[in-house]
């Protein structure tokens, strides 16, 4: 039974006795003192994909859903929504592309590690892996000295996301994306 403190984008709990996973957490530190930290909590029902905004102390527990969790590849994008395969008994599961708007930017064909959430048998919600590598498609000209300097510049991706990265990073090279925060990581 996780707290509500512990809870991460795309966990699956229980709220009012309906499966919910988590969308978005707001922390909130009241200035008073003695106050408990609060958590503004988006979660999305799982069958009905309604919405439900709820505000709770760090302290309080949430009931885990009883789902089945497995690793999978994203294989491709289509009418019906997004794709994705085991690759240990090549079984195919389809999400719609508007149950995963936040994730689909990061995901291109081939990208392993997506832990993906299945309740009775149908797939639900995804968690990505904490960081993607993608090629550059599209950024300005690299500035030469700008690795001395921190200022950014935009870039896009072939998913159509856009990064802020350094200037001396030029188009065509791979970096790696933070998928929690969106942001530049690294060179990959």
């Amino acid at each position: 039974m996780p707290k509500a403190s512990d809870l991460k984008r795309g966990m699956v709990v229980e709220v009012n006795n309906e499966p919910h996973v988590v969308k978005n957490i707001e922390v909130r530190n009241p200035s008073s003192r003695g106050a408990s930290t609060l958590y503004k909590i988006r979660f999305n029902h799982l069958k009905t994909k309604q919405k439900r905004d709820e505000s709770l102390k760090g302290e309080e527990f949430l009931k885990d859903v009883d789902c089945e969790r497995k690793l999978l590849q994203f294989s491709y994008k289509d009418d019906d929504g997004y794709t994705f395969m085991s690759l240990e008994d090549y079984e195919q599961f389809t999400i719609n592309a508007s149950d995963i708007e936040d994730e689909q930017g990061y995901l291109i064909e081939g990208l392993e590690g997506v832990v993906c959430i299945l309740l009775d048998g149908i797939l639900v919600a995804i968690e990505l892996p904490a960081a993607v590598a993608m090629e550059i498609s599209e950024t300005g000209p690299s500035i030469k000295g700008a690795s001395a300097t921190a200022r950014t510049k935009p870039a896009r991706l072939p998913t159509g996301l856009e990064v802020q990265v350094p200037e001396y990073i030029e188009t065509g090279e791979i970096i790696k994306i933070n998928t929690v925060t969106g942001k530049f990581m690294s060179r990959a």
